[in-house]
């Protein structure tokens, strides 16, 4: 796997005076406040589903806080989800590359993608402006607004 993916401690600076470490998984800082269970959700690819499995499987309660978990049952979750499920760098790499066949096969898909473009049958008529730069192509309604002096 790659290097970056560790387990770490490290402490938070911005409040000096409170002893709080912010747990680092795969490089994404995980909330200490907050239930073990949605903390882990912050990775990418790990959804409540994801989450409950890899709690049932390292032997963790859900409801622990963060902040109350040892190094070894990090170590555990973290090891589970790397063997598992590509998170993170790996799923990113991934969806990059799938699309990128997409595009080299010269698929409809493929093509939707390369244009920036919906390509799972939206339509483009009226929505998706973001996407298109929120062009309007109408005119309004043809009034002109006369000056009042």
């Amino acid at each position: 796997m790659a290097s970056f993916m560790y387990a770490a401690r490290i402490p938070n600076i911005n409040n000096a005076r409170a002893k709080l470490f912010i747990m680092r998984i795969f490089g994404v800082n995980i909330p200490d406040n907050k239930r073990i269970e949605i903390s882990l959700t912050y990775l990418y690819g790990v959804g409540p589903a994801v989450s409950k499995k890899a709690l049932v499987a390292a032997k963790i309660e859900a409801s622990k806080k963060a902040k109350d978990l040892t190094a070894d049952e990090v170590l555990r979750v973290q090891n589970f989800l790397e063997t598992t499920y590509p998170v993170e760098g790996e799923l990113r790499q991934l969806i990059k590359r799938n699309i990128g066949r997409l595009k080299d096969l010269g698929t409809y898909r493929g093509n939707r993608h390369a244009r920036r473009l919906p390509a799972r049958g939206q339509r483009t008529r009226t929505n998706s402006r973001t996407v298109r730069g929120n062009v309007r192509k109408t005119a309004g309604s043809g009034k002109r607004k006369v000056d009042l002096k």
